[in-house]
């Protein structure tokens, strides 16, 4: 059995949970997530919470994977950030950004800050996928996975409100992860340096869709997946 492996952005660069299909054994954080590719075994299973695949032009809404994935969450819906083009991604500063974003979307729009926040992890993952690649690295969203794990139902309470983290949604994550089987030591252990509680948790979801993933039950949203211009998927998967 190959190893899973949910990924999550964080401070210090990225923070993994790593284990087999029997359960999750380790966290580790990374700089940098070719690091964490060099670090894993090469039939490694890889859910990380990230986007993969930019197009060209932009819709309304951003990608075809943020639209489907909002239409099951609720009140949950604006933790899915919406991703604009390439040329935005790939824009040297926030300005700049903007003004690549509103000359590749329809209906024009600019960047939000938080989707800016990420571009730098985008870019990392981008710049290393491959087609071999994508048979072993998949984009989560940590909603949709906890949407997915909890019968199709989205998370009744918020990880963060106004910034900080709500201790009742990460109990109610925890929960629910723990009801599922992942070991209570690695859902309730102090976060490794550089990472914060959210981070831990939302790796332990991506964490269990990659053994989704590895046994043939996760589904991509939308299904089938959407394609970029240069022939790169395009999915949530949960």
């Amino acid at each position: 059995m190959s190893a899973l492996v949910g990924v999550d952005g964080c401070r210090a660069g990225w923070i993994a949970v790593v284990g087999e299909a029997a359960g999750a054994g380790e966290v580790r954080v990374f700089p940098a997530f070719a690091a964490l590719l060099a670090a894993l075994p090469d039939n490694a299973m890889v859910a990380v919470d990230m986007p993969i695949g930019l197009p060209e032009r932009i819709g309304g809404g951003g990608r075809g994977p943020e639209q489907a994935a909002r239409r099951h969450l609720g009140d949950r819906q604006s933790s899915v950030f919406a991703i604009p083009s390439r040329a935005a991604v790939y824009a040297p500063d926030y300005r700049a950004a903007c003004a690549a974003a509103l000359a590749t979307s329809d209906p024009p729009r600019k960047v939000s800050r938080q989707s800016f926040a990420l571009f730098a992890r985008i870019r990392e993952i981008d710049a290393l996928m491959t087609r071999a690649l994508e048979a072993r690295v998949f984009e989560v969203h940590p909603e949709l996975a906890f949407w997915r794990l909890n019968g199709g139902r989205a998370m009744m309470t918020p990880k963060k409100i106004k910034g900080r983290v709500n201790p009742r949604g990460i109990a109610e994550r925890r929960d629910l992860l723990a009801s599922l089987g992942l070991a209570r030591p690695i859902l309730d252990r102090e976060p490794p340096r550089g990472a914060a509680i959210d981070d831990l948790v939302d790796a332990c979801a991506c964490f269990m869709i990659a053994r989704r993933i590895a046994a043939g039950l996760a589904r991509p949203f939308p299904d089938p997946p959407r394609m970029t211009e240069a022939g790169a998927r395009m999915a949530i998967w949960a």
